[in-house]
């Protein structure tokens, strides 16, 4: 976040740098690796990255996988992969996994203090006990156990004597506390389950509120920035660093969370969409993780400069997806080659050009960009154009072609509609069109105008191409709670239109195009070359942005 406007965090590590509190700054991006980073993601690492570079500081990059149930290499993989390519390089790669010997014996420490327990209640019952928020807990009938015992019984924990479920360990602290998360939470529970580190070496896993303080603190961290929903933890999380006798003080700051409207933010909602195969993958280019993000064509510059323009501030909120949008338009402008690619085709015969000639026309790559040069796009008696630039009986004011209407084909010639064929079905299937050879684009012809403007591509050497056109996933605002007023969940919102695919033709000079190439086709918008369904018998085009946008900043 070099050279970023002031914000109450920066102002933090400023006076706390000034004053010689620290000497140095640390933080830390920790995901938890059960599921796919998302935009929300990528707020936290511009700021935990951002400005520990803008500082000389330093981030590591630790997985908090502390739940083997949920978590998988795959997810460690892409995560890595998804920092990496934002931009960003952490200091030191760090797992919770690393610290379950020294959690463990900061919890015999706090038994041994008497300010922990093992409990026999079940779930529902520690709930129950837990009480409401206009109403105090209740003790546990176990809190009481002696420190003796429940060293014994912590060890017998770790020993794999108990079922999952059968014993948890608690802190003790203050059940009539007006802060839930005070009420003696549970900091200890017994999982047999095999954990993608540390394999079966453990059946007993640290809940994340009690283990997160202390990764910060024995990495070092000075400023543990999470999002909001972290802020009633904050005196828990001071708790487990003072009770534990941690020699690192950090300090937790919160700040607020960011979304996308029309798409959910939730890990557990978007493993649903792909479990259950609403998309195509973590990675489809419908859901809002930076792998789908950059599967659509997003560069990382463009989703950098989006977080920083949303800025920092305790407030959460959705984000308008046009604000996301306008900033791809502004990085590719200058970047992706113009280019003409027809997506619905409609075939069109230019009668009066000789049969058999093919001729070359010179078209510039890019307008905003001079140095990009130009291209040579083939022109011949075939071309293709789409379907919808063509109507039997059009409205007032459309300028396109239909029966005695003449347009200007881009980089070519005018041409004009002299008669159409239909099929046995009443379908337009072929044009048949002259065209004036003064009119070339380029020769200065100013004999006479047109309206129109078409994109086409020439049909002998067209290179077909698979179009995926995008709308929102999620077709209510916002469906981040688990039911609206009437009792539906998102997936009752999920658009069933969200993807529209179209087989139609590029241009003969991008039949090499690879995965990941971006371009801007002609009125249609900016597309990225698909690397997940590209072959080397079919290239497909995930459409990022289209050309308009309604906002400003």
């Amino acid at each position: 976040m070099e050279n970023s406007s002031s914000n109450f965090i920066k102002t933090i590590i400023q006076n706390d740098l000034e004053s010689g509190k620290h000497k140095k700054i640390v933080t830390r991006f920790p995901p938890e690796p059960n599921g796919y980073l998302h935009i929300g993601h990528a707020k936290s690492i511009v700021i935990n990255f951002g400005l520990a570079d803008e500082f000389g500081g330093e981030t590591n990059l630790r997985f908090d996988d502390t739940n083997p149930l949920k978590e998988d290499q795959e997810y460690v993989d892409a995560i890595k992969k998804d920092v990496e390519w934002l931009g960003f390089e952490w200091e030191n790669l760090r797992f919770a996994s690393d610290y379950f010997e020294e959690m463990y014996t900061r919890a015999v420490l706090l038994i041994k203090k008497g300010k922990a327990y093992v409990d026999d209640l079940n779930a529902d019952e520690i709930r129950e006990y837990r009480g409401t928020l206009t109403e105090p807990g209740k003790e546990s009938p176990y809190r009481s156990r002696s420190v003796e015992e429940n060293l014994d019984l912590f060890d017998r924990m770790r020993k794999g004597e108990f079922e999952n479920g059968q014993k948890v360990l608690r802190a003790k602290i203050d059940m009539s506390s007006p802060n839930i998360n005070l009420r003696d939470p549970v900091i200890y529970r017994v999982s047999h389950a095999t954990h993608h580190n540390t394999g079966d070496t453990w059946c007993i896993y640290p809940m994340y509120a009690f283990a997160h303080p202390i990764e910060d603190a024995i990495e070092g961290v000075t400023h543990s920035l999470c999002t909001t929903e972290f802020e009633d933890q904050r005196p828990l999380y001071n708790w487990v660093v003072e009770e534990c006798e941690m020699e690192s003080q950090p300090q937790q700051i919160e700040f607020g969370r960011l979304g996308l409207i029309n798409t959910v933010m939730s890990k557990r909602k978007l493993k649903q969409l792909v479990d259950e195969g609403y998309v195509d993958g973590w990675d489809d280019p419908r859901m809002p993780t930076i792998s789908g993000l950059r599967r659509k064509g997003y560069t990382p510059e463009s989703i950098v400069e989006f977080v920083k323009a949303v800025g920092v501030s305790k407030g959460s909120g959705a984000a308008d997806t046009a604000m996301l949008e306008h900033f791809i338009r502004e990085d590719l402008k200058v970047k992706a080659p113009r280019t003409m690619g027809i997506v619905d085709p409609l075939k069109v015969v230019i009668t009066n050009y000789p049969e058999g000639q093919v001729e070359m026309l010179d078209a510039e790559i890019n307008p905003e960009n001079e140095e990009m040069g130009t291209r040579q796009i083939p022109f011949s008696r075939e071309i293709y154009i789409e379907r919808e630039d063509f109507m039997e009986n059009p409205p007032k004011k459309y300028f396109r072609l239909f029966p005695g209407n003449e347009v200007r084909l881009k980089h070519a010639y005018f041409i004009k509609c002299e008669d159409f064929i239909k099929d046995e079905d009443g379908n337009v299937v072929e044009l048949h069109c002259t065209y004036d050879v003064e009119t070339k684009s380029g020769t200065g012809f100013t004999g006479r105008k047109v309206k129109g403007t078409l994109h086409w591509v020439e049909a002998t050497q067209a290179v077909p191409a698979e179009f995926r056109l995008y709308e929102p996933l999620i077709l209510d605002a916002d469906m981040e709670n688990e039911e609206d007023s009437e009792g539906k969940t998102f997936l009752d919102y999920v658009n069933k239109d969200s993807l529209i695919v179209k087989q139609g033709f590029i241009e003969a000079n991008m039949k090499d195009a690879q995965p990941h190439d971006k371009f801007q086709f002609f009125r249609h918008g900016y597309f990225n070359v698909d690397p997940k369904h590209t072959t080397d018998d079919k290239i497909v085009f995930n459409q990022i942005v289209s050309l308009k946008s309604s906002f400003k900043l």
